[in-house]
C-alpha cells in the first residue's frame, strides 16, 4: 500500500493518505478530501492523480495557473516512483510505501507508568499558551472533516504538530479488545521525517492502555536492546497510548512515540513527556465526544426511518433499552402489500435498477403515511410494508390513526394511476388493518435495531390484506377496528363485507371495509353502502334472490359486490345445508 505525504512549509500544514489504487482522483486547494487549503499557489483543482501500484501518474490540469516541478524541472505530465516527490507552490507531495508492522512480543520496558486522570488533571502546562493555541484550532479541524477516515487524517496530522517531542503519532483501534484474539489495527499514522523507515506500535502498550482505560508510558533501554527489534523504529525508546473513551463503539487510542529524552538508563519521567500525555488525553477526550455525537446522530438516523417524532423525542429522554423494551399492550396493525409488482417486474426485467427506484418509492410512500400518523414502521417484506400503532407510547386514538394512514396511502396510489407519467401510475396497494393485544418491543442495539410486534392480530391483519385481493377492495379491517370507525363521524366510513373463515383458521370473523367519505367517493354513497349490508343480512339468513336484488342496487364500479354476486351465481342461488352466513376461504388470498 502506497501513500502520499503533503507537507506545507510550517509544521501543521501537512497531512498523509493512502492512494487508491487504478483511481484518477484531483488535487488541488479546494478538490476535498485530496485538498491543499494553506498554499495559495495552488489552483482549486491542479493536478489529475492515479495510483497503478507500481508509479503514481500525475497530469497538470488546463485550469492550474501554476507549473508543477518534478526532478528540478517544469512538467505538465509525469511518474513518480515509491520514494520520489514533486513540488506545487510552497508544498511538497511524496509518495511513499506504507509499511505497518505490530509489535506483538516486547521485553519489559525499562520504565512504566500509568496517569490517572486525576494526576494529569493537577498536572499544569508550563508553556500554556502554545497548548492553548493548539487547542484553540483543534474544533477547527474536527468539523471539517469530510468523514471519519478524513477525521483521523487530520486529527493526526493536528496532534503531531501539537508534540514537538514526538516523532510519530498512530490512530490506532482495537477488534475484540477483551478477548485473547484483540487485534490491532491502525487507522491512520504519520511522523516527522519522509525518510523515516516504518510504523511498529506496541501491541502490549496498546493493550494494557485499552483495558485499564488510562494513559500508559513505557520507555526502553535503547542502548541496551536491539533498537527497532523492541520499539517504534530504530533510535526510538518511549511510547505512550491514550484511549478515546467512546461507549458503545470500536475501542479506540492514540500511539505517541519518540526519541530519549535523556541519557540512556535513566528511569526519571521528564515533565515534558507527562504535558504531552496530558495534552494528547484532552484531545482524546474531544474526539471521543466527536464519536458519541456522531454515534447518537447514527442512531437518530435509524430510528427516524422507523418512528415517529413524538417516539423520537422520547428516546431522547430516555434510554433505548427502557423505552424499546418488549410489553404486551393494544395495537393496531397495518399490512401494506403492493399489487402489481410481479407483473411489472416481468415487463420491466430488463431495467432492473429503474424498477427498484419504483418499488422504493412505493415503499416511500407506505412509510411516510405510517410515520406521518404516528404509527411505527415493523418490517418490511419485499414490496410489501408493515406498521402498527400504540407503542411503545400509547395512544387513545390509536385505530383512527392506522384507518387515516391506509386511506392516504390508498389514496396516493390512486392519483399515481391516474397520471400517465406517474412512476407509480401501474401499482396498486391492498392494505389489511387489525386491532388487540399483542406483544410490541425492539430487539438488537442501537446501531441493528429491529422492532417487531408479536401476536394472533398481526396474522390476523396479514391474512385481511391477503383477502383484499379476494374482496377486491382496497383496505379491509377486523371488527374491533371497525367499531371504533364507526364512531368516527363522516370523514371515515365502513361497511361489512363478509363473515369468513380464514384459511387454516378455526374461527370465523367479520370482515369489513374502510371507505373514505362520500365527498372523496361520490360514486358509492351511503345509501349504497346501506343496500349492500342489507343485502349481506339476507345472504347470511339464506335469503339469496333478496340478496341479488339489493345488491344490483349497488353501481357497477363497486366492485366488491362482485364477491357476494359471483358466489350466489356459481351455488344456482341456493345456500348449502346448515347454512351458517360463514363463507370458508379455501386458501390464504
Amino acid at each position: 500500500m502506497a501513500e502520499l505525504i503533503a507537507q506545507g512549509p510550517q509544521p501543521d500544514q501537512r497531512w498523509r493518505k493512502h492512494l487508491p489504487q487504478d483511481q484518477e482522483f484531483v488535487l488541488g486547494r479546494q478538490s476535498a478530501p485530496w485538498h491543499v487549503p494553506w498554499d495559495p499557489y495552488m489552483s482549486r483543482a491542479h493536478v489529475r492523480l492515479r495510483w497503478d501500484g507500481r508509479v503514481l501518474q500525475v497530469r497538470r490540469l488546463p485550469e492550474a495557473t501554476n507549473p508543477v516541478f518534478f526532478q528540478g524541472q517544469e512538467r505538465d505530465e509525469f511518474s513518480v516512483q515509491v520514494g520520489e516527490h514533486f513540488y506545487i507552490g510552497q508544498t511538497r507531495f511524496t509518495v511513499r510505501a506504507d509499511r505497518i508492522q505490530v509489535i506483538q512480543e516486547l521485553p519489559e520496558p525499562l520504565h512504566e507508568q500509568t496517569f490517572t486522570a486525576q494526576f494529569l488533571h493537577q498536572l499544569p502546562f508550563r508553556n500554556a499558551v502554545a497548548r492553548l493555541d493548539a487547542l484553540s484550532r483543534l474544533p477547527q479541524v474536527l468539523n471539517t472533516a469530510a468523514g471519519e477516515h478524513d477525521l483521523a487524517v487530520r486529527i493526526v496530522s493536528h496532534l503531531l504538530s501539537a508534540l514537538p517531542g514526538a516523532d510519530a503519532v498512530a490512530l490506532v483501534q482495537v477488534v475484540q479488545p477483551n478477548s485473547t484474539q484483540a487485534q490491532v489495527e491502525v487507522i491512520h499514522w504519520d511522523c516527522r521525517y519522509d525518510a523515516w523507515p516504518s510504523l511498529q506500535p506496541s501491541r502490549r502498550l496498546i493493550l494494557e492502555a485499552l483495558r485499564s482505560g488510562q494513559s500508559v508510558l513505557h520507555i526502553w533501554n535503547a542502548e541496551g536492546s536491539s533498537g527497532g527489534a523492541f520499539t517504534m523504529a530504530e533510535g526510538r525508546d518511549w511510547a505512550f497510548c491514550v484511549p478515546v473513551v467512546s461507549e458503545g463503539e470500536t475501542p479506540w487510542a492514540f500511539y505517541v512515540t519518540g526519541q530519549s529524552w535523556s541519557n540512556p538508563g535513566t528511569t526519571s519521567d521528564p515533565a515534558e513527556l507527562r504535558e504531552d500525555v496530558k495534552f494528547t488525553e484532552i484531545v482524546a477526550a474531544m474526539l471521543g465526544a466527536i464519536r458519541r455525537l456522531q454515534a447518537l446522530q447514527r442512531r437518530q438516523a435509524t430510528l427516524a426511518q422507523f418512528f415517529p417524532p413524538a417516539v423520537l423525542r422520547v428516546l431522547q429522554q430516555r434510554s433505548a433499552q427502557e423505552v424499546l423494551a418488549p410489553q404486551k399492550c393494544q395495537v393496531s396493525v397495518l399490512f401494506c402489500d403492493l399489487r402489481g409488482f410481479s407483473r411489472t417486474a416481468e415487463r420491466e426485467a430488463g431495467d432492473l435498477m429503474g424498477l427498484l427506484r419504483r418499488v422504493s418509492r412505493a415503499l416511500g410512500v407506505m412509510t411516510r403515511c405510517i410515520l406521518n400518523t404516528g404509527g411505527v414502521i415493523g418490517d418490511f417484506h419485499g414490496d410489501a410494508a408493515m406498521g402498527f400503532w400504540g407503542w411503545p407510547l400509547e395512544q387513545e386514538d390509536l385505530v383512527l390513526r392506522a384507518a387515516r394512514a391506509a386511506l392516504a396511502i390508498d389514496r396516493e396510489f390512486r392519483r399515481a394511476a391516474a397520471a400517465q407519467d406517474h412512476l407509480l401510475r401501474d401499482f396498486r396497494v391492498g392494505i389489511g388493518l387489525a386491532t388487540g393485544t399483542a406483544v410490541a418491543g425492539g430487539i438488537g442495539t442501537a446501531e441493528q435495531l429491529k422492532v417487531t410486534v408479536f401476536g394472533p392480530v398481526v396474522n390476523l391483519a396479514s391474512r385481511l390484506e391477503g383477502m383484499t385481493r379476494l374482496f377486491h377492495a382496497s383496505v379491509l379491517m377486523d371488527e374491533p377496528t371497525a367499531q371504533a370507525i364507526r364512531s368516527a363521524g363522516p370523514e371515515l366510513r365502513c361497511r361489512r363485507v363478509a363473515c369468513v373463515q380464514p384459511y387454516g383458521m378455526n374461527e370465523a370473523v367479520w370482515v369489513h371495509e374502510l371507505l373514505p367519505s362520500e365527498k372523496e367517493l361520490p360514486h358509492l354513497t351511503n345509501d349504497h353502502l346501506r343496500w349492500y349490508e342489507e343485502a349481506l343480512e339476507e345472504f347470511v339468513q339464506g335469503h339469496w334472490g333478496r340478496a341479488l336484488e339489493l345488491l344490483h342496487r349497488v353501481p357497477p364500479q363497486d366492485r366488491v359486490k362482485d364477491f357476494l354476486t359471483r358466489y350466489i351465481l356459481q351455488r344456482d342461488r341456493t345456500p348449502p345445508e346448515n347454512w351458517n352466513g360463514v363463507i370458508v376461504l379455501e386458501s390464504k388470498s
